[in-house]
């Protein structure tokens, strides 16, 4: 069953998507869709986070809905692309 949200997401392009979320009742990740663990390289100190998701969800699942426009940088009033001499 899916549990769809909208969502707000900037990459490739902005644009409103429909996408799953994880199961709140999850007895495995208690609806945080996954567990994160921390691993160390040969020495012991800190490399990295890993992140293993739940087969709860498919964090790949999603359909956008609503490509919103890129808006154009403007200059503020009152400013010159011109140099101070």
């Amino acid at each position: 069953m899916l549990r769809l949200r909208i969502r707000l997401t900037d990459w490739p392009r902005r644009a409103l998507t429909l996408t799953d979320t994880p199961r709140p009742d999850c007895p495995c990740c208690h609806g945080e869709g996954g567990h994160a663990y921390d691993f160390g390289d040969e020495s012991g100190e800190y490399a990295g986070t890993e992140w293993d998701p739940c087969n709860c969800w498919d964090d790949t699942r999603c359909w956008t809905v609503l490509p919103l426009p890129r808006l154009p940088r403007r200059t503020p009033a009152g400013y010159s692309d011109e140099p101070p001499f």
